[in-house]
């Protein structure tokens, strides 16, 4: 009877059993950590700076926040709530710290590369990638029901802990979140589409703007007129550039052969109004009308 009372503790299959480590408090994190704790779990969480662990303190986000990992230990599951660069790079002592049997995963933008790395460093480690945000950064980001209908993505390979995975998945499904198991490379490629190429169309968008508002003499009026269409396009344009360049950089391939599919389009359209064929051109808004909520 002893035995079986441990084995939920032993092969990850509770999540409730053991408290649940966080690295990092930003949006993603943070809103974890708000999260689970109103679903019952312990929560503990482990920041770089005594700053950001006093304010996270102040903002309930977790029950134990440290700048010493020993704050990981007795952890079940361990989210890696970090920057890219950070995830693909971290700090020996961080490694060293995390738990040979506790389940790890991360929350990275970025499949391949990640899986690539912590599948040598860790026996348990489970790629997942919830696809939730906002424009905003940092200790102050996170709020309660982020994940809540929205995917999240698990990129499991041949070697992948089965029971570690499930336990990954209880996370999610916990939190309000859609599992979504796929291949790595397939997720960098998609979210490479959907995600990382139209940040830079975004951005490219508000040069335009603000360019040719110069060139025309209109600068101001340009801003003026801004409104919410242009307010929806340019949106993440304007969001964290770190997160942006962090995204083309580690995902590099998929971001360039995404964009040339982009350009192709838009020279298309061009060539379109070049040419004075409207007809043809509302035949292609008209089919990107019936598109579009296929995709929302």
């Amino acid at each position: 009877m002893t035995s079986s009372g441990l084995e939920p503790q032993q092969n990850g299959s509770d999540l409730a059993q053991q408290p649940v480590g966080i690295v990092g408090l930003g949006l993603i994190g943070g809103s974890l950590g708000l999260d689970l704790q109103a679903r019952g779990l312990e929560v503990r969480a482990l920041v770089h700076r005594s700053s950001t662990a006093d304010r996270a303190r102040e903002r309930g986000l977790a029950q134990r926040v440290d700048t010493n990992p020993a704050v990981l230990q007795g952890c079940g599951l361990i989210v890696l709530a970090l920057p890219l660069d950070r995830l693909l790079d971290p700090p020996l002592e961080l490694r060293e710290a995390l738990p040979a049997e506790a389940v790890i995963t991360d929350v990275g933008s970025v499949k391949q590369p990640v899986l690539e790395r912590w599948r040598a460093w860790h026996p348990r480690f489970v790629a997942s990638h919830p696809m939730a945000g906002t424009a905003e950064a940092g200790v102050e980001a996170g709020l309660a029901g982020l994940f809540a209908g929205r995917p999240w993505v698990a990129t499991p390979d041949a070697g992948t802990d089965p029971a570690a995975l499930a336990l990954v998945r209880q996370l999610a499904e916990c939190v309000g979140a859609q599992w979504l198991p796929c291949d790595a490379a397939a997720h960098d490629q998609a979210v490479a589409l959907i995600s990382h190429m139209p940040v830079l169309v975004s951005a490219a968008l508000l040069e335009a703007a603000d360019q040719g508002g110069q060139v025309a003499g209109a600068a101001a009026l340009v801003r003026q007129l801004a409104s919410s269409g242009f307010a929806d396009t340019s949106r993440i344009g304007g969001g964290n550039p770190e997160l942006g360049s962090l995204m083309a950089r580690c995902n590099r391939e998929a971001v360039l052969t995404a964009l040339a599919t982009y350009r192709q389009q838009l020279e298309q359209l061009e060539q379109l109004v070049q040419q004075e064929r409207w007809d043809a051109l509302a035949q292609r808004l008209q089919g990107t009308q019936a598109l579009r909520p296929e995709f929302i």
